[in-house]
């Protein structure tokens, strides 16, 4: 999930450099989505002390 998260921000980064602000805008919203949904999947894994599949 985190590499996902990683794909739409670089996708973000290089549409806002050729000035596309929608495309960016929505990529830089995906991934950080995905980012805070790593971030509670990840504390969950480690307190309840299971392993998830990657």
């Amino acid at each position: 999930m985190l590499n996902a998260a990683i794909l739409f921000l670089i996708i973000a980064l290089v549409s806002a450099v050729l000035g596309f602000g929608g495309i960016a805008g929505t990529a830089a919203g995906i991934a950080k989505i995905l980012f805070f949904v790593f971030i509670v999947l990840a504390l969950i894994s480690f307190l309840t002390g299971r392993r998830t599949p990657v």
